[in-house]
């Protein structure tokens, strides 16, 4: 009766121990895979968009200070410090640089007679995979184009026009 009575301990009768067994645990885990699966995609595209709208936003800044400096000078310029920037580049941003931004005087698209110009943003760094909008322009008459990564015109996802 000896080896009955070690069976029957008081472990066996008392308190259920208290945990989380390996099985909840690894529900647990698959569950946290799954949503971190779907949630961070969806962070990054919001990223991109977001720092799309930056270079959107920066783009038509300079076109509105090229225009203001084309009414008092009668031409345009590329030069940063003309159209009212502190610095030697074009900023798309005060904190993160993701775009390049270019200023061409006059635009190669127009007559060589008539005063034009030309901005593009092309992105930087991280913003390379964004392959849907790989560059963004405006000119001096407003039209907006953006080109994804193949060279084709994307404006409607890229600028929503």
């Amino acid at each position: 009766m000896t080896n009955r009575s070690l069976f029957s301990s008081s472990r066996m009768s008392g308190p259920r121990m208290r945990g989380f067994t390996l099985i909840e645990l690894m529900i647990t885990l698959v569950v946290l895979a799954i949503i971190a699966s779907i949630a961070i995609p969806a962070y990054t595209a919001q990223q991109k968009k977001a720092r799309r709208a930056d270079a959107r936003n920066a783009l038509l800044d300079i076109a509105g200070r090229e225009e203001r400096f084309f009414s008092v000078g009668n031409a345009y310029s590329q030069v940063p410090t003309d159209v009212g920037y502190p610095g030697a580049l074009f900023p798309v941003n005060s904190t993160n640089l993701f775009y390049s931004i270019t200023v061409v005087v006059p635009n190669p698209l127009f007559p060589a007679t008539t005063p034009s110009f030309l901005i593009t943003a092309t992105p930087i760094g991280v913003q390379l995979n964004d392959t849907e909008c790989a560059s963004f322009t405006v000119d001096q008459t407003g039209n907006q184009t953006a080109l994804n990564s193949g060279g084709v015109i994307n404006s409607t996802t890229c600028w929503g026009v």
